[in-house]
């Protein structure tokens, strides 16, 4: 059944009091915001350029220069936007506050009169909008100011970049469609369909879901938008041969190949296709169309059996950051962008918005509590684009296909779509802990949280107390001052063997649906629900198919998956061997590591060889086999403690 009545959690009325995910937003605002604010205005030493304030100021002709960056180097502004705006409703900063809404009208008066808004064409290749979809990003960037709009609306009850939104979409609205004298293309990278519908959301406006529904219909029609523009442009491409080489011969790219209704994998630029399914499904949700959905589950479950990494990271290879084929993941050259694990996040809620299924839930804790994560460090200065599952940094130098890589997090990027966008989901991640349905409160994570949810028989209010994801005890307390009947789903998480859920001191009695414990009851102020999920160390095997781990193990506790790293363990780690049997022991960590759960069990090192040991030989060589204590740490975590090696599968023995 297709809910098209949900309404998202409302952040203003959600604090996270978490002690764990509490920091990572206090860092949000004291840290990552004034950090990226200096990088936005290329302040930063030792850093890429940003040069996206000045694009702007350029383009409004407040100064004389020459465009610098990324086509889409726009979008870098609207994501920090958009954090800004949730950061402001946690803890109100007047002087962020007039940043903002300076910014804000610097964007105001870079917009054309007919609405247009984007630096690149309007500094460095006037004249020539709207004639390059498939590379250039321009509806990719307005989907980002659609969405940095709403966020700032719900937040702060402003509308003036709302106004300049909808400015935009009323363009964009005139400038595409199926009617004479109307373009009929669509983006080269999807954004502005799921940003459409939220635009949609907010304002009620019909065009712009029109518009989001005439953007998937059009993509992968006959004769190719792409080909047509490209013949209209007198066969030039932005990227060069590149961009041929993507744009015109391999259309899957951008999952134009043929029409959605027709695909059933994951394919092309992961970004890009997670951010497509996002929207689609949001369509397919508000205009109950059953074929749109059924397309968004055949690619979802192509892309989370067979093309997604332990970690919630998609992406198998560096060229084109791009999916590959079925079961083809390796650990050392994986790509999983951190905005790749973020679009699966996004795909995922709006799965879960249209059927309470925790499969969605499951995917959606395990992409965020480790790739999404793992892209920040623990300083808040220092952003991961790519994640492999391991590194040997000595081989990086030396090998191209490792060109990708980097062993320690960056400052900035040339490219920074990252940062910006891991900023923006973490000051929201209260829109992925719950999910209200008309019949249900779905309460996915349990991170500790007070929070409010207006339901039809009145106003439910609840808090969450707990260590999560360090500890699977937690209760929940009902604080509604009158009493409320409705339905409260707990989901109980995959990596728990044997939940045990208490209502008020009793075995809770309930129905478990798709993996969600549904308690239905008239709700009143004190009562309490007791979850015990245990949070077992898990020993975790590839399917077969998948040949990068064939005869490895990894392990998990909770959401979260665990590495080896060279600092704990020395070099070499795969010469490391954890045995079948050994007993894993868990403690708590220390330095940057403090308050978190690090994994201890006895294994096995085969000892280096002597210098002048033949690199081949056709006996089994005779190495010793050295008994080592070996320490994995959780993955996210990982490269705070300076450069080194870094495994998440690891040889297992007897």
């Amino acid at each position: 059944m297709m809910h098209s009545d949900v309404i998202e959690a409302d952040l203003n009325l959600i604090t996270l009091t978490d002690p764990f995910l509490g920091e990572y937003q206090r860092l949000i605002r004291d840290v990552v915001i004034p950090y990226q604010w200096q990088a936005l205005n290329d302040t930063l030493v030792h850093a890429e350029p940003s040069h996206a304030i000045e694009n702007y100021r350029i383009a409004a002709g407040l100064t004389s220069g020459e465009f610098y960056g990324m086509v889409f180097q726009d979008s870098d502004v609207t994501k920090w936007l958009e954090a800004v705006a949730w950061s402001l409703r946690q803890k109100p900063d007047l002087e962020l506050e007039k940043t903002a809404d300076e910014i804000i009208e610097l964007l105001a008066q870079a917009q054309w009169a007919d609405g247009y808004l984007n630096t690149w064409y309007t500094v460095k290749e006037p004249g020539l909008r709207w004639t390059n979809l498939a590379e250039c990003h321009e509806l990719y960037c307005a989907g980002h100011l659609f969405e940095a709009a709403v966020a700032f609306y719900n937040a702060t009850g402003k509308r003036r970049l709302l106004e300049i939104a909808c400015r935009f979409a009323d363009h964009i609205d005139a400038t595409f469609g199926p009617g004479d004298g109307q373009l009929r293309g669509y983006p080269g990278h999807p954004e502005i369909e799921l940003a459409l519908m939220r635009l949609y959301e907010v304002t009620r406006e019909p065009r712009y879901q029109a518009l989001a529904c005439f953007f998937v219909q059009a993509r992968g029609q006959r004769p190719h938008y792409y080909d047509i523009e490209f013949a209209k442009r007198g066969g030039t491409w932005h990227w060069g041969n590149w961009g041929e080489a993507w744009m015109v011969k391999d259309k899957a790219y951008t999952h134009a190949h043929k029409p959605l209704n027709e695909q059933d994998q994951a394919v092309g630029h992961a970004v890009r296709s997670v951010y497509l399914m996002a929207g689609l499904a949001h369509i397919a949700r508000l205009t109950h169309d059953e074929e749109k959905r059924q397309t968004c589950l055949r690619i979802w479950n192509n892309m989370v059996q067979r093309r997604m990494y332990i970690t919630g990271g998609i992406g198998s290879q560096g060229i084109g950051e791009a999916f590959t084929s079925d079961y083809d993941l390796p650990n050392d050259t994986a790509y999983s962008e951190s905005c790749a694990s973020i679009g699966l996040m996004m795909f995922a809620r709006r799965m879960l918005e249209i059927e309470a299924d925790a499969r969605y839930a499951d995917v959606m804790e395990r992409a965020f509590y480790n790739t999404v994560l793992g892209g920040m460090a623990l300083d808040g200065k220092h952003f991961f684009y790519v994640n492999p599952l391991e590194t040997h940094p000595k081989s990086l130098p030396h090998n191209h296909i490792y060109d990708h890589i980097k062993p320690v997090r960056q400052p900035w990027f040339g490219c920074a779509c990252c940062p910006p966008n891991i900023a923006r989901t973490l000051v929201a991640v209260g829109h992925y802990l719950f999910t209200p349905l008309p019949d249900a409160l779905l309460i996915n994570f349990y991170a500790g949280s007070e929070a409010a949810f207006r339901v039809a028989d009145g106003t439910l209010q609840l808090s969450i107390q707990g260590n999560y994801p360090w500890d699977g005890n937690i209760a929940i307390t009902l604080n509604n001052p009158h009493p409320v009947a409705h339905t409260l789903a707990l989901r109980l998480p995959d990596w728990c063997d044997n939940p045990h859920v208490k209502v008020n001191g009793e075995a809770a009695q309930g129905e478990i649906i798709k993996g969600y414990l549904h308690l239905h009851r008239t709700w009143q102020k004190g009562d309490r629900i007791q979850l015990s999920l245990p949070m077992r160390c898990k020993r975790v095997y590839a399917n077969p198919q998948v040949r990068h781990a064939a005869g490895k193990v990894a392990l998990q506790r909770g959401p979260l998956v665990y590495c080896l790293e060279e600092v704990d363990n020395g070099e070499a780690l795969h010469n490391l061997m954890l045995g079948r049997d050994c007993v894993l022991r868990e403690s708590v960590g220390t330095g940057v590591l403090e308050n978190k759960i690090v994994i201890q069990a006895e294994g096995k090192r085969l000892a280096t060889p002597v210098n002048n040991a033949p690199l081949y030989s056709f006996d089994y060589p005779q190495t010793a086999v050295q008994t080592q204590t070996l320490t994995f740490i959780p993955w996210f975590s990982w490269a705070n403690r300076g450069e080194g090696e870094m495994r998440i599968w690891v040889n297992e023995g007897s």
